[in-house]
């Protein structure tokens, strides 16, 4: 079992706690955090060991989790790195792309494993259809939340919007062409609301919609290409595909034919795929321990956070704000 332990124990470095603790592939070591009363209420409430210093708890694992605000981020994943150990970070990877590319290098110079926690990826109703999305060519996310001051360190967009950038690049097998943005600051000194377009080298159109401060909360991403319309819905945890073939010469007479202006018909197949219940945050944290074990590369690595973070930054920077 790899020894790990947390630095950062609010609201989501307790999940990981707890997760840490019941999963098979790890044994949890202890928690940092720098709010010296939060940590023994919560050493005292669930018995987890409080370690006085990042130091010292880094000392003590194979694998530290960094769990912290954003803005600390990058300081903790260099004492990590820096001192031999295995590094789990949750999204975004750093403040900036500067400093994603130097926590980048410090693990590939020292032969560790890292790992971005981008955890739409492990949602069941993604993996039940990423494998069956190939070249889409237009895409449509809104992911909409109502408003939660915890998060409202960073912009909306490496607060939403980056979960969607991930999976889209994880799907897209092309360089970035070119981004525009709007964005409006509504009770946030950054926009609460933003929305981006990502052209690809490819011909890919992607069409992305983050808010903050919504009155209900959805997450939805829709991916159209050839013959095929495949719809996630992350919240409910429920996939569609939608493909179309050629119709056979005697379709069933329940049958849904389409005629284009050619006169060439299709028939319209439906398919829900199982959704299999999991948590997404488990799953992640177990995925890093199989590479670490297995010598392999993460399913979110340090590179792909950090092209994720490199998009993002690119719409904040072409932000025209309203």
């Amino acid at each position: 079992m790899l020894k790990a332990g947390v630095i950062g124990a609010g609201h989501l470095g307790k999940i990981h706690l707890k997760l840490l603790n019941q999963s098979t592939n790890y044994e949890l070591i202890g928690f940092h955090d720098a709010d010296p009363e939060a940590s023994k209420k919560i050493s005292s409430e669930f018995g987890y060991q409080c370690f006085a210093s990042i130091d010292e708890l880094i000392s003590a694992c194979d694998v530290v989790d960094v769990v912290t605000p954003t803005l600390f981020h990058f300081d903790c994943a260099k004492k990590v790195l820096e001192a031999g150990k295995h590094l789990f970070i949750e999204k975004p990877i750093t403040k900036t792309v500067e400093e994603a590319e130097i926590i980048r290098e410090l693990a590939k110079k020292n032969s560790l494993r890292g790992q971005v926690g981008q955890v739409e990826r492990f949602n069941p109703a993604f993996t039940a259809v990423n494998q069956q999305i190939e070249n889409p060519m237009f895409i449509e996310t809104h992911r909409l939340a109502e408003f939660n001051p915890r998060g409202t360190d960073v912009s909306v967009v490496l607060d939403l919007m980056i979960h969607d950038i991930d999976a889209i690049l994880s799907v897209v097998k092309s360089k970035v062409k070119s981004v525009t943005a709007n964005g409006v600051s509504v009770i946030s000194k950054t926009p609460d609301i933003a929305n981006a377009r990502i052209e690809f080298e490819n011909g890919c159109v992607a069409n992305l919609t983050a808010s903050r401060i919504s009155l209900k909360n959805m997450r939805k991403a829709r991916f159209f290409q050839k013959d095929a319309y495949i719809s996630v819905d992350f919240l409910e945890k429920k996939s569609e595909v939608v493909k179309m073939k050629d119709a056979p010469e005697k379709p069933d007479e329940f049958a849904m034919i389409l005629t284009n202006a050619e006169g060439v018909k299709k028939q319209i197949y439906f398919e829900n795929p199982q959704i299999d219940p999991n948590n997404a945050i488990l799953d992640e944290l177990d995925a890093f321990a199989n590479a670490i074990n297995t010598n392999t590369t993460p399913v979110v690595s340090l590179a792909q956070g950090t092209e994720a973070l490199r998009v993002a930054m690119q719409v904040i920077e072409n932000f025209k704000i309203i």
